[in-house]
């Protein structure tokens, strides 16, 4: 059984560093291979240039980079995002992962109405996205909108056919004591250590 994690953030002291390796280390405990894609470390490039876009448009993805994502993730039973909430959204290079690696014809394809898609991911047993913020939850929900839920969970993710998503939301993470965060990051680590 594998975990790809997919990680975001080029702070290696970060709250998001210390939730990646709680993650890594419970996945650890419950016996899974452990692939982390490091965007920031890889030097990602999320830029969706004219010939990404000529090849969304043919089903066939050619950066080079994103192609190898798209393998690695095509072997995950679980796959995990973890990246900061800025500005009310991820940052550019988790954005650019979404645009470059969740491709028609490599992780989905369309029905033939057009208008549905089907997974190409089908060893994915669940995807759970890890976000920290400074932004009070019912705050995010109900002046900003809410944005992850509805553009990356609802409007990427289950929209291209996947089924089992969950998102875990860190808040107010810099007014947060220390025996918060201690106590955050031992729940993430029970969360993945009892993965089935």
């Amino acid at each position: 059984m594998k975990t790809v994690i997919v990680y975001n953030h080029p702070y290696d002291k970060s709250f998001c560093h210390a939730i990646l390796e709680s993650a890594k280390n419970g996945a650890l405990q419950a016996g899974y291979q452990v692939d982390i894609i490091d965007l920031d470390r890889d030097g990602f490039n999320p830029v969706m240039t004219g010939k990404d876009l000529l090849a969304f448009r043919n089903h066939k993805a050619v950066d080079e980079q994103a192609i190898a994502y798209i393998n690695r993730i095509k072997e995950a039973d679980h796959l995990v995002l973890i990246f900061p909430i800025w500005w009310e959204l991820m940052p550019a290079m988790t954005k650019g992962f979404i645009d470059k690696v969740i491709f028609p014809g490599s992780t989905y394809t369309y029905t033939k109405s057009g208008y549905g898609m089907n997974t190409m991911l089908t060893n994915l047993k669940s995807t759970t996205i890890i976000t920290t913020m400074n932004t009070p939850k019912l705050l995010y929900k109900f002046i900003f909108g809410d944005a992850i839920k509805k553009a990356l969970i609802r409007g990427t993710l289950k929209k291209s056919g996947l089924k089992k998503v969950k998102w875990i939301s860190f808040n107010m993470v810099k007014a947060s004591s220390e025996q918060s965060r201690k106590k955050w990051l031992h729940q993430v680590e029970k969360k993945f250590s009892n993965k089935k």
